[in-house]
């Protein structure tokens, strides 16, 4: 072949292919190709040693192929993406292929259509390797750090945790924001609103108290005031003050980052960060979106035409403004261009509902980036009463002309607000209605992952290619979940005047929901707790934030990556040996409760092999400790001696069901029945203490009657071979008499599962146990 063109992603080179000739063949790496070894690095191994590299397992049947592939090829064409990690995978494709720099091209784009394909093709360039050593940089700090940090987290808290560079500070800022919730004290207040009318017309008019009245006393002595006032003057007691009208202009957001496209399509969509960064990644492989991971507000002046004829020949000349946007992000990298369509004329595009909709959002905000303000009309009015000491203000706002807001609405911009009736000064309002409504002072809002994103991004910690990775992995580590609670109901009192006579409610409302946002584990907050004490310059923003300026420093060929990485490993490594040979009394995060009434034997709360678990006695004593795991909303840093010495009337023997002892206990992944060898989980709104025998029996029928449309059939022939219908179709499992676990087994989607014969199954059984072990067992 003459030329070979190798990418990232199979999708991608499927795309791209169809833009260039039979002269080219298009193969992808799959991401990267090989990774540093597994072995531990030190910056002070020999030169031609550090770092070392290792091509994994399932990768070397690939790199055989693309070397094969390259001998054949006149000329190789590394294409992957344009930022520092695409920049290290073609280092990585170029080293172990063993490429030659006078038959290797390097080209990017940040966008897949066949202009841009052509011009790459037109303007190769070599391997930036500044940009591979500050990647480079990356990956040896991070792995020095979780090599190093993760031994220390193993021997002081409980095997199997981990720590990172980025992913620890992340940690530290929802525990955090935890521990001010926590010290938080609400304070109730109470919102006067009041509605008035004109004289004549009877038009309304609602309007607000100027300050809100410290409690219920205060509140009511303003409406009985009011009353009075009322009771005497009549319909002329209040009288408007002040009347202002002022302008407003109301200008466009800029087009997407990485970062402001997570938090909008969070905002707007319901979406993950992760979520939004794999439909990101598929609208850009399939050629409809620019690269999705950018930090850059430009705009090419070919896409500012474009999106000029498209706005004056959609909504006119009137709308059109041409606007050019300069990034302030903190440590911002590459000039890439921001996130667009790459066609903007195109309204929609093909693909799932959830692109369709990701899509549509993105080309919006584009739109109206090159769109005119805004322009509103906002009144004030000022109402007042002799003798009365407060204030009445109220607002109204209305669209003269929607501009950019025709396409897309800012977060603060918000339909009319209401347009109030002509007032002038001194025109009296009669009185409606007055409503005293109780309400508490809130504590600051636990992050989700998107204002979490945003948070990392002004501290400067983390760049567009690391936030959803980041998010990911403190969720998978178990130390961040998401909040799943409901709140807690509250009662507020309501008082209102109307018809001259004050009544008083007490209404009910659920307050404290921290569904969907990122809370703390016990295991998150101990770990956080450790390591801010003993490692305070890892988890400090700053020194995190530094850190990433190194890294753009040496993408800029300004510092020397090695020397860096030696830099941090020497005042690094002589922590980690002083922590290891401090001596503790007992593990770190254990809270001693008290004395167990019954045995006289030490109560304590810890972070244990499988979570928060509550231990009665000590390893010392000659009677083994009694062990029971936290139930679901309890914390280690809040359990009572009370509370802990409950979980211990757990597990509970509710009865027999079919001559079989049923038992309600909590395990590892949560409270549950067991029955006959069955286990059958609880759901959330019944607990193990509480539940009863029948509620446990309906819980086993419903899943028998589940397990059994799943079970499509068995055969004799292979026993322990059945067929079951799985979350993602039919699929084959093998449990051999003796064996521990089932193995599974694909089915080809060309093939009938209920018609397979057995010769066929076993044909089948074969080829996936001989394929590799990374990838058997999956069903996706």
């Amino acid at each position: 072949m003459k030329n070979l063109v190798i990418v990232e992603s199979p999708a991608k080179a499927k795309t791209i292919e169809k833009f260039l000739g039979k002269d080219y063949k298009v193969l992808s790496s799959y991401g990267h190709i090989r990774d540093l070894s597994k072995r531990e690095i030190r910056p002070d191994q020999e030169a031609d040693q550090y770092p070392a590299y290792e091509i994994p397992d399932d990768k070397k049947d690939l790199v055989r192929t693309l070397k094969k592939a390259a001998k054949e090829a006149e000329t190789v064409w590394l294409a992957s993406d344009e930022d520092r990690e695409g920049e290290a995978i073609a280092w990585h494709l170029s080293e172990v292929l063993g490429l030659k720099p006078e038959n290797t091209r390097r080209i990017v784009f940040h966008e897949i259509t066949k202009p841009a394909i052509l011009a790459a093709i037109e303007n190769p360039r070599g391997i930036d390797i500044d940009r591979v050593n500050a990647q480079q940089a990356r990956r040896v700090l991070d792995r020095i750090v979780g090599f190093e940090l993760s031994p220390v987290l193993w021997r002081k808290i409980k095997p199997a945790l981990s720590a990172g560079r980025v992913q620890s500070v992340a940690v530290r800022l929802i525990c955090e924001r935890e521990k001010e919730i926590n010290a938080f004290t609400s304070e109730p207040y109470f919102r006067v609103t009041a509605r008035f009318f004109t004289l004549p017309g009877h038009e309304e008019i609602k309007a607000e108290a100027s300050r809100r009245m410290p409690d219920e006393a205060s509140a009511r002595a303003l409406l009985d005031s009011i009353s009075r006032k009322i009771a005497v003057n009549g319909e002329e007691s209040f009288k408007v003050a002040d009347v202002k009208v002022h302008p407003l202009t109301r200008s466009p957001q800029p087009p997407f980052t990485t970062s402001t496209l997570q938090q909008e399509a969070s905002r707007r969509l319901g979406f993950s960060v992760n979520q939004t960064m794999m439909l990101a990644q598929r609208l850009y492989e399939d050629g409809h979106i620019t690269y999705m991971r950018t930090d850059s507000l430009n705009l090419s002046d070919l896409a500012l035409r474009d999106i000029s004829a498209e706005v004056k020949s959609k909504y006119g000349n009137d709308y059109y403004k041409l606007r050019k946007y300069h990034t302030h992000s903190k440590g911002a990298q590459e000039a890439h261009e921001a996130i667009r369509p790459t066609y903007i004329d195109k309204v929609t595009v093909p693909g799932t509902d959830q692109e369709k909709r990701l899509y549509t959002l993105i080309r919006n905000r584009t739109l109206a980036s090159q769109m005119a303000d805004a322009r509103l009309e906002k009144t004030l009015v000022d109402i007042e009463a002799e003798g009365i000491d407060e204030n009445f203000r109220a607002e109204g706002e209305v669209v003269k002309f929607d501009g950019f807001m025709r396409v897309y609405q800012n977060a603060e911009s918000n339909a009319d607000s209401g347009l109030l009736p002509p007032l002038a000064q001194g025109q009296y309002l009669g009185v409606e209605s007055v409503v005293a409504t109780e309400r508490f002072s809130a504590p600051p809002a636990r992050y989700s992952e998107a204002t979490l994103v945003k948070k990392m991004e002004d501290l400067g910690i983390g760049r567009p290619s690391t936030y959803a990775p980041t998010i990911s992995t403190i969720q998978h580590r178990d130390y961040i979940k998401r909040g799943e609670s409901e709140g807690e109901k509250r009662n507020y009192s309501v008082l209102t005047l109307s018809d001259g006579k004050i009544s008083r409610q007490t209404m009910t409302e659920t307050a404290g929901s921290d569904k969907g946002r990122l809370v703390p584990t016990d295991v998150g907050m101990i770990v956080n707790d450790f390591l801010t004490e003993y490692f305070p310059d890892i988890l400090d923003y700053n020194f995190t934030a530094r850190i990433e300026e190194k890294f753009d420093e040496i993408a800029e060929g300004k510092l020397g990556w090695k020397n860096e990485i030696k830099d941090f490993y020497d005042g690094f490594h002589p922590e980690i040996e002083k922590i290891n040979d401090l001596r503790m009394d007992h593990k770190v995060g254990e809270r001693r409760l008290g004395v167990d009434p019954k045995t006289g034997r030490q109560v304590a709360v810890k972070i244990g092999r499988f979570g928060p678990v509550v231990q009665i006695g000590e390893a010392s004593d000659e009677e083994k400790p009694l062990f029971a795991s936290l139930a679901s909303g309890q914390s280690i840093s809040t359990l009572t001696l009370e509370e802990a010495l409950k979980l211990f009337d757990l597990p509970r023997t509710l009865g027999d069901f079919e001559d079989k002892t049923v038992v309600a206990a909590v395990g590892r992944f949560g409270p549950y029945v067991r029955h006959a060898g069955s286990f059958v989980s609880i759901p959330k709104e019944m607990t193990p203490e509480t539940i009863t025998l029948e509620e446990a029996i309906e819980l086993i029928k419903a899943k028998r009657a589940k397990d059994a449309a799943n079970h499509l059939k068995d055969y004799p022939e292979i026993p322990g071979l059945s067929l079951l219908n799985g979350r993602f179709g039919p699929y084959f499992a093998y449990k051999p008499e003796g064996a521990k676990k089932a193995v599974n087994y694909k089915i080809p989607k060309t093939k009938d599962p209920m018609e397979l014969t057995v010769d066929e199954i076993r044909e089948l059984m074969a080829a996936q146990d001989a394929a590799p072990r990374a990838k058997r067992g999956s069903r996706k």
